[in-house]
């Protein structure tokens, strides 16, 4: 996400173009890392995986992953293919559409899988993050229509397009279900608890990436609805990429009040200690901060410009900040906390015993 901020400030040079690029290319040694250890992780403890999905909140962390993928994606468009070429143009999408289905299993299984638990999910324990296996969808919309921008073949990139608001659909409509029982959760049972304040940004996340996807697929569907001759109007493809722009507006007017809820609870809630669920704030007003430069691209605006920059390089400092700590907490092994793995291993410890006794 700061990859891509950084490589899409209306106010940008050239310095921050390569700063983009350096960010980027440790996004995908993260990501490569994170990947291969959570594999091993699986195949060494694969009663793990059992346990997680048990877990409501554990289990929805899973779809971080096509998010994060989805992130590579972009700055795959936006960078490698104008220096590499073709050959990145069809990789590109090939990964997209390995995204895309991905968010589409994160957004339907998961939930499917909180309603199907043995155990209860009390409304008082309910956090935003209930919000991410929707929100990949929504990233993914996004993610579509970058690339189909680039695609050559006006069919592919229509059928890009059409895959894209399908996704744009499931993912906005099932936040805004969504949206409902979480402003009910805080109305009725206050504010989550210290450890996990961070997470009242996240309803900013779908809000922020569904205006960047509104305005992307609007611009792309006008370009591919022209050569394609889809519709059969001639006004067809303008119209897509003015009720586009249109949505956006409405959908980052929406991200307002949850951008105040979550800066007020913040602050209501007074000093509390770094943990891993800093990094809440970085994806949803990464996503909240894009979609805000896009709509001053459009409209054009120099407020959106403005605030959109400003947005981008708070999360930029606070990447900057939450990244040091995490890296303090990765040296001294604090953050190394692995629910449902203490459980597994002292079962395995007694089946051992068992197993050595007999």
């Amino acid at each position: 996400m700061i990859s891509t901020a950084l490589n899409t400030l209306p106010y940008n040079g050239r310095w921050l173009y390569w700063i983009s690029i350096v960010v980027f290319a440790l996004n995908v040694a993260i990501f490569a890392v994170c990947s291969i250890l959570s594999v091993l992780r699986y195949a060494m403890y694969p009663e793990i995986l059992n346990t997680i999905m048990n877990e409501p909140a554990q289990s929805m962390f899973l779809s971080t992953f096509p998010m994060g993928l989805a992130t590579i994606v972009n700055m795959v468009c936006f960078v490698c293919v104008p220096a590499w070429g073709n050959w990145t143009r069809d990789f590109a999408w090939a990964l997209w559409m390995v995204d895309a289905c991905l968010s589409v299993v994160s957004a339907l299984y998961l939930p499917f899988s909180l309603m199907s638990s043995n155990v209860d999910a009390q409304l008082s324990s309910m956090t935003a993050i209930w919000l991410l296996p929707i929100a990949s969808c929504v990233v993914a919309s996004g993610t579509g229509a970058v690339v189909a921008d680039l695609l050559l073949d006006p069919d592919h990139a229509l059928w890009t397009i059409i895959v894209s608001y399908a996704l744009w659909g499931v993912g906005i409509c099932l936040s805004m279900i969504v949206y409902v029982i979480y402003f009910q959760r805080l109305t009725v049972h206050k504010l989550p608890h210290k450890g996990v304040i961070m997470s009242v940004f996240l309803p900013m996340g779908p809000l922020g990436s569904g205006a960047f996807a509104a305005i992307k697929l609007g611009t792309a569907g006008k370009t591919v609805l022209s050569k394609t001759q889809t519709l059969n109007d001639s006004s067809a493809a303008s119209i897509v990429y003015v009720v586009g722009a249109m949505a956006a507006l409405i959908l980052w007017a929406f991200g307002l009040p949850w951008l105040f809820f979550a800066c007020a609870s913040v602050l209501k809630s007074g000093r509390f200690p770094f943990n891993m669920g800093w990094w809440a704030f970085t994806f949803p007003v990464g996503a909240y901060a894009m979609g805000t430069c896009q709509l001053g691209r459009q409209l054009p605006s120099a407020f959106f410009k403005v605030l959109g920059t400003v947005l981008s390089l708070i999360v930029v400092i606070h990447w900057m900040v939450i990244s040091i700590s995490t890296l303090k907490g990765v040296v001294s092994g604090k953050i190394f906390v692995a629910p449902g793995l203490a459980s597994v291993q002292r079962q395995r410890k007694e089946q051992n015993d068992s197993e050595s006794i007999a």
